[in-house]
Order: C-alpha cells, then sequence, then structure tokens
C-alpha cells in the first residue's frame, strides 16, 4: 500500500465529521461592535490618550444598545484636537479616567462580538494599548476595518474617496459624522450595513470571508468556496486535485476547513497559487491527532504524489552527500545515496555547491588525496602538483603508504563524526594568515568553506544522534490541558495521539506503542525517513516542554562535536557584519 493509499487508515488517525458550526459564522447572526474612539493625538504610543469612548452595538441589521463615555486623559487637550473635535479639558473635568471606562467597555462587547471600525487599527491600537497599560487582558476580538473593505468594494466613481464623511454621504447615512465618537460610529453602522449589503451579492455570508475579503479574488474562485464546505474543522492534511483526480498541492493547518476556505475568499499574492486553485476540483483532507503528525504526513505525501504546485516535490532528490570512501587510500567524493559500503558520509548538503565547500575545506584541513579512481600500493603512477604543494603525501607513486595514509582519513572521519575541533583550528589558523597578509577576499572563501563542513557536520550529528534510536517516546503538554504523544523509531514518526485533559496518559502510551509502525531501518544516517522528516520531529522533540518518556539507545551528541562550533562561528558571523555595517 503506497502512503497515499494508506492516508487516513493508519492506526493512530482519527476521522471527524464536520457539522453546521463548521461552515462559519453567518453575518446576520454576529454581534458586531462598531467603535469609535476620539484622542489628544495620533499615536498612543507618542504619548497621546482617549478622550471620548462611542460605540453601537448591532445584529441582523438591527441597533441594539448604544455605549458613549467622555474620558479625563490625564492630560490637557492640544488646542488643535479642541477645535477639531470640540472637546476641551474644561468638557473633561470630572469625567472618568480609562481605567474605570475601559472595563466597562469591553463588559459591555461581550467575549463574542466582533469589533468594526472605521481605519481599525487607529482605534482598537489605542484600546489595546490603554488595556496593557491598566493591566487588563485584550479579549482577541475578531475586528473588521469598513476603511479597507471600502476601498476594495468603492470605486472612485462612485466616491472621490474612502474617508467616513465621504462614504456617509454615499451610503445615505441618517447620522453625519462630527468628529465626535458616537455620532461616528452611528454613521459607521450605515456605512458597515452598506458594505454589508454589496458583498451579499458576491457571496460573502460569514464573518470569516468578511474579515478576509478582497477585491483581487475573482468571482470564480469565490464561487469554488464549497469545495472546503464538507472539510473538517481540526488539525490535518488537505490535498487539492483537478478533475483527473491528480494532486495539484499539498497542506497542512491547524483548521483543515478554513484554511482550505480562504483560498477561495482570502486574497493570494503568489500567481501559481491562483493558477492552482483555478485547475481545483475537489480537496480531500486527513485529519490528524497531533500537529506533528500533520506536518509529517504532508511531507510523506508531497514525496508520493509530486505535486506541481509544491515547490518541495523534489527537494529530496536534490541533496547531495559527501563521501569518503572505504579504499586503501580513500578519497573525498561527491554522492547522492548513501549505500552500505564502508564508506563515511557526511551531510546532507541542500546544494552541490554547499557540499563543494565542504570539500574543500576538508582538503585544506587534511592532506587527503584529490585525484580520481582507485589507488593501491601495487599500481603507483606519478605524483600531481598537490605533492610539491605540501596538500598530499602522494601516496599515488608511493611517498606515503596506506597506515600513514589512514592517520589523515581517521581525521577527517573523526572530524565528520565527532570531534571538529582539528578542523576549525586549522582553518582558522589559516584564515588569521591570510587575514594579516591582507588577502581578505580570500580569507572570506576559507571561512565559507569551513562554515559549510560544520555545518554539515553538525546535520549529521544531530539526525544519527536521533535515527540511531530504535525508539523514543515523547510527550508534549497541549494548549488547555492535556498530552501530545509521539513514537519514533530509527528518526521516523511511527505513531501520535492526544490525551484529553485530565486523563492518565499511561494507557494512551502502551496503546500507541502496540499499534505504532513497525521500523525495518536500512543504511546510512537517514536508515527509515527523510531529512524533512527527521528535522521535523526533532525541532518537535526539542521545544520547551517536551517530556521523554522512553528511551531505548543512546539519544546524544559529540562532546566535541560540530553543533557548539556552528553556534560559535555563527556568532562571530554576526559580529563581524555588525562590526562592518557600524563602519560603513
Amino acid at each position: 500500500m503506497t502512503a497515499a493509499e494508506a492516508v487516513g487508515t493508519l492506526p493512530w488517525s482519527t476521522g471527524v465529521q464536520a457539522t453546521f458550526d463548521e461552515l462559519g459564522t453567518p453575518l446576520r447572526s454576529t454581534t458586531f461592535v462598531v467603535v469609535d474612539l476620539e484622542t489628544t493625538g495620533g499615536s498612543p504610543a507618542a504619548g497621546a490618550r482617549i478622550t471620548e469612548v462611542g460605540a453601537v452595538k448591532v445584529r441582523g441589521g438591527v441597533r441594539v444598545a448604544e455605549f458613549h463615555s467622555l474620558v479625563d486623559p490625564g492630560c490637557e487637550v492640544p488646542p488643535f484636537i479642541a477645535v477639531l473635535t470640540g472637546i476641551t479639558s474644561a468638557m473633561l473635568l470630572g469625567a472618568p479616567r480609562i481605567a474605570s471606562v475601559l472595563p466597562a467597555f469591553l463588559d459591555w462587547c461581550g467575549r463574542d462580538a466582533v469589533l468594526v471600525a472605521h481605519n481599525a487599527p487607529f482605534d482598537v491600537g489605542f484600546l489595546k494599548a490603554a488595556a496593557q497599560e491598566e493591566g487588563l487582558e485584550w479579549p482577541g476580538f475578531r475586528v473588521v476595518d469598513t476603511a479597507r473593505l471600502a476601498r476594495a468594494l468603492v470605486t472612485r466613481d462612485e466616491t472621490p474617496d474612502c474617508r467616513l464623511s465621504s462614504l456617509a454621504r454615499f451610503f445615505g447615512a441618517s447620522t453625519t459624522p462630527n468628529h465626535r465618537a458616537l455620532d461616528d460610529a452611528r454613521a459607521t453602522v450605515d456605512v458597515l450595513h452598506g458594505i454589508l449589503e454589496r458583498l451579499g451579492g458576491i457571496g460573502v455570508h460569514s464573518v470569516e470571508e468578511l474579515a478576509t475579503y478582497s477585491s483581487r479574488v475573482t468571482p470564480a474562485q469565490r464561487r469554488k468556496r464549497h469545495l472546503a464546505d464538507r472539510l473538517p474543522s481540526a488539525p490535518g492534511v488537505y490535498v487539492f486535485r483537478d478533475s483527473g483526480g491528480r494532486a495539484l498541492y499539498v497542506g497542512t493547518s491547524r483548521d483543515v476547513r478554513s484554511r482550505v476556505r480562504s483560498y477561495f475568499t482570502a486574497s493570494e499574492p503568489r500567481r501559481r497559487m491562483r493558477e492552482m486553485v483555478r485547475l481545483a476540483d475537489r480537496v480531500d483532507a486527513v485529519v490528524c491527532a497531533t500537529p506533528l503528525e500533520a506536518e509529517v504526513r504532508e511531507l510523506r505525501l508531497i514525496a508520493e504524489l509530486q505535486p506541481r504546485y509544491n515547490r518541495r516535490s523534489r527537494q529530496q532528490e536534490r541533496l547531495v552527500w559527501l563521501k569518503l570512501t572505504a579504499e586503501a587510500f580513500p578519497r573525498l567524493s561527491l554522492v547522492r545515496q548513501v549505500r552500505e559500503d564502508g564508506g563515511t558520509y557526511l551531510g546532507p548538503f541542500r546544494s552541490r555547491a554547499s557540499a563543494e565547500q565542504a570539500r574543500d575545506a576538508l582538503h585544506e584541513a587534511f592532506p587527503l588525496r584529490q585525484c580520481t579512481g582507485a589507488l593501491s600500493p601495487r599500481r603507483l603512477r606519478a605524483a600531481c602538483a598537490l605533492k610539491e604543494m605540501g596538500r598530499c603525501g602522494a601516496p599515488c607513486d608511493g611517498s606515503e603508504g596506506v597506515d600513514a595514509y589512514a592517520v589523515h582519513a581517521a581525521a577527517a572521519r573523526e572530524a565528520a563524526l565527532g570531534d571538529v575541533r582539528t578542523l576549525v583550528a586549522r582553518l582558522e589558523a589559516r584564515t588569521a594568515r591570510l587575514a594579516a597578509a591582507e588577502r581578505f577576499e580570500e580569507a572570506a572563501a576559507v571561512r565559507d568553506r569551513l562554515s559549510a563542513a560544520v555545518r554539515g557536520a553538525a546535520r549529521l550529528q544531530r539526525v544519527s544522534a536521533l535515527t540511531g534510536c530504535p525508539e523514543l517516546v515523547a510527550a508534549r503538554p497541549r494548549t488547555g490541558g492535556g498530552w501530545d504523544l509521539a513514537v519514533v523509531r530509527h528518526g521516523r514518526l511511527v505513531g501520535s495521539a492526544a490525551v484529553p485533559p485530565r486523563v492518565p496518559p499511561r494507557p494512551h502510551v502502551e496503546a500507541l506503542l502496540a499499534t505504532a509502525e513497525r521500523v525495518e531501518p536500512g543504511v546510512g544516517p537517514l536508515p527509515a525517513c527523510t531529512l524533512e522528516e527527521v528535522e521535523r520531529v526533532l525541532a518537535w522533540l526539542e521545544q520547551p516542554g517536551t517530556r521523554l518518556v522512553e528511551l531505548e539507545g543512546t539519544w546524544a551528541s559529540p562532546a566535541h562535536g560540530a553543533g557548539s562550533q556552528r553556534e560559535r562561528l555563527a556568532a562571530v558571523e554576526a559580529a563581524r557584519t555588525t562590526s562592518w555595517a557600524g563602519a560603513a
């Protein structure tokens, strides 16, 4: 059975049936709180404060309540603000402070309300800043900006600009905006209703569609949003397919239905994705127990299906390994596959250029032969120029025997698998000599080669530490309680489950171990899965809060391995870049 055929059938998958609640929040049943503020200036960061709050609560096109209060800002109102709004410092004497107005306003709004404002970043920005200053938790309201929607819907022929006063006239608002909070909020209500009427005619009927609406979404694209209607609102993987059933694109999300629907209702700047949506005929989904399972399934499906619109489809095929051959006189070779041939492999590298830099670094640090072809003590030939340069002991003409040459090969092998200090010390010394001679370009080239070699060794050592473990069980706390469980064998995710809050996890661990996929490891540092999968699993394991439950084998990195050297070299390079930027 292929990975594509097995989707959704593994024992660690759970099916979820969609409900009517997953079809989005209907606009007709949504409570909107249309708010407007007056302030002493343009930015809370610059010291401006709120002087007036006005809001109107509407539902189903009906105004159900209003909120209004002046606010003592604790400072003088600038004269130009007083002229603009009519609010003077004298008017605010005796008004409540924001410390009492804001909690009352948030309580009046309710937790499920959708905030609406004209130029919402301004009003919401002031409210959030005030909440932070007063130590209040911001409820995380969904926000709708009528100015943004108007710019997408109203043409220049209809109104010269999208200011509130212009839109109020265009939509025939019953209240004229006058830079007072409640009147401006009342005018914004009429503008909102005019916008919603227009959007309803082109198929926007939910809050989710309203929040992501863009005029760049074509009617044909929007008509396809029904493809998401039966998808689950749960973590998982989705596959776009064309009319012939061929996979176009594979993605993952914590909410599959919401993410897929956004392809048909939100602006998509990537041209290739707009083309993909145009070709899509159906969308399949696989619900996953945990976000980690969804990420891994995505990688496997991309590798299996080779969808044309996933740029990662052929990434695995581009990986390059640096191999120290198993010969009497080993040499370094760039290869695409790891074989069970006794060789030592460094990497993998994501490009041939990086692998070549690492190879050159090892050649500079250790006098390994650079000639190609088999070489033995009984088949000698003339030495090349590297002998005269002191870059090779010339085993080709018998100048260096098998035992003497083996010392160099062992040092290169140790740099790849364990201790990189010799490699780093030799190349840093060479970099220093070149810099002292003012040969800065050559010094930079040596430094780049060293970085490539250290990164390759660090990747190899980090990956091998996990793939060498026959079995590992880990748990990570879930938001809201409970645990995400993962079983990993030789670096491959073979089982995943979610434990609900207040439920003992041990029975779930035992059940997961009993049903997890069995793994027969292959050869090399990646014996059971791809590099990307191992790196995803490692990233999950290394997150703060993840706990190791069970471990078979040893999961450890070399004491003097490449990981610490990689971080040190990166810090040195960052400091050098900063100093250069300062000098410039």
